[in-house]
């Protein structure tokens, strides 16, 4: 099994026809002040992969400061079932809306592990708003 693709985006979802929909992609986000929570990203990540891939496999995500701390981690488990035999290649889409803890400003990272083996990371570019120093009056 490979990473096709991870982004975040402000909104994603699966059609009824199994089509992936991803609005609003971004990597960078501007905030008033720190730490603070970016509420309601959505992580979005395609994984490929064949009939060698049947069985159970844990996906594991990890949310890393641009310190190299991990602020929070999940994972879960993801169930390949054995597919036609006419069937080269499977997509397994996966959308996680999660609120992105930030401390500082700088570059994060969410790794995307498959069986204890990292695949990949998005990156995210936190900058802090610049406040206008206040102007003196004599």
């Amino acid at each position: 099994m490979h990473l096709s693709f991870a982004l975040f985006a402000d909104a994603a979802n699966l059609s009824v026809e199994g089509k992936l929909n991803i609005l609003g992609v971004f990597d960078a986000v501007q905030v008033n002040g720190l730490p603070t929570v970016h509420p309601r990203a959505h992580l979005v990540v395609r994984l490929k992969g064949s009939a060698t891939d049947a069985g159970s496999h844990v996906i594991a995500l990890q949310w890393v400061s641009p310190g190299g701390t991990e602020l929070w981690s999940s994972n879960g488990e993801l169930t390949v079932a054995t597919p036609p035999s006419e069937v080269s290649e499977i997509d397994f889409p996966l959308i996680a809306a999660v609120d992105l803890p930030l401390d500082s400003a700088g570059t994060y990272a969410m790794r995307i592990a498959i069986d204890d083996s990292v695949h990949g990371e998005v990156r995210l570019h936190v900058r802090a708003a610049v406040v206008p120093a206040a102007k003196m009056v004599s």
